[in-house]
């Protein structure tokens, strides 16, 4: 994949030189020429070949912070005061006063 990449870029610096040595051409030319014929194609080029190993590498870590995640789920945590899906004491009744609206 690389080696097509560098080709390209080389073809357009070529293309900047004969741009650049022309007698009716400028360095600014030369430098807009590389720029729109070399560096944004290939960058573009390059972005959207890699773009499946990115998603490749995204699935890989999260399905080891699901793994990880899981087995720290699995393990009993010793800092966790309530573990039961009960109440940890009874309710107190009569310990708070309603609140009632002022007329």
């Amino acid at each position: 994949m690389y080696i097509v990449a560098i080709a390209w870029m080389y073809v357009a610096l070529m293309m900047a030189v004969a741009e650049a040595t022309n007698a009716n051409g400028t360095v600014l030319g030369a430098i807009v020429t590389f720029i729109l014929y070399g560096l944004l194609p290939v960058a573009l080029v390059v972005y959207l070949m890699r773009s499946p190993g990115r998603k490749r590498a995204i699935k890989e870590k999260e399905s080891l912070e699901a793994q990880a995640q899981q087995q720290n789920s699995n393990e009993p945590n010793s800092l966790d005061p309530n573990t039961a899906s009960h109440a940890p004491t009874a309710a107190e009744l009569d310990s708070v006063a309603p609140v009632r609206e002022k007329s």
